[in-house]
């Protein structure tokens, strides 16, 4: 299981971009590339939005969550 690197405020934006995307894939008369990237921002916002974990995070050693004391 990946470890909690994603704080509140940041997963409330990840749920809103996540849903306003796929509002737009779902609603816009888009095609292409762009109506593809809509449902992949999507997703991935929503996913990473549920988890509090993002995989970029990890890698990069970023965390916008307060450690958990022990």
């Amino acid at each position: 299981m990946l470890k909690k690197n994603v704080g509140n405020v940041d997963r409330i934006i990840r749920a809103i971009v996540g849903i306003a995307a796929l509002a737009a894939f779902f609603m816009a008369s888009t095609t292409g590339l762009l109506h593809w990237i809509y449902l992949i921002v999507g997703v991935i916002g929503l996913a990473t939005a549920a988890m509090s974990s993002c995989p970029l995070y990890s890698i990069f050693g970023i965390r916008t969550c307060p450690l958990e004391d022990k």
